[in-house]
């Protein structure tokens, strides 16, 4: 069978231009995609987590920071609430002093230390203080004691 040399001529022609309008449409969108700025906005590492007489006796838990926040009388201090294992939101028990992995069944004494795996890694504690304004202020970049403390008066 005769094939036309112009419609094949013709084919190689439209596929030769598709491939070079394709080229230049994937060069401009990489071009315009770098004027938008590729950057990783962290939150900071020392941030305020409010006054001292807003938290009565106990544990408190900050979501948006992911950490707890102990009072005993006028004694402040800091800890992570990151599970060690895989980095599940860490609970804690009123009733079995302990701060409980829901998800892999890690358990950390009242001094974040290893009682129950798969963890083996204790919690870290982080340094609390108070700020000019008088605000509890947390510095993550800090790890301390579980014994670390503030003492502030309320």
């Amino acid at each position: 069978m005769f094939i036309d040399q112009t419609s094949r001529r013709n084919f190689i022609n439209r596929l030769g231009w598709g491939v070079f309008l394709s080229t230049i449409g994937g060069i401009m969108v990489a071009s315009i995609r770098l004027l938008a700025p590729n950057v990783l906005y962290e939150l900071p590492k020392e941030f305020k987590v409010g006054y001292p007489k807003d938290y009565p006796e106990g544990v408190h838990f900050i979501p948006a920071r992911r950490i707890f926040v102990l009072r005993e009388n006028n004694r402040f201090r800091a800890v992570s609430a990151v599970c060690t294992h895989l980095g599940c939101t860490m609970r804690w028990s009123e009733q079995d002093l302990a701060w409980k992995c829901p998800c892999h069944g890690s358990v950390f004494n009242e001094k974040g230390g290893v009682i129950k795996g798969p963890a083996t890694r204790p919690l870290p504690w982080y340094d609390i203080s108070v700020s000019l304004d008088g605000q509890l202020l947390v510095d993550l970049n800090k790890d301390v004691s579980p014994d670390h403390s503030v003492v502030v008066n309320v």
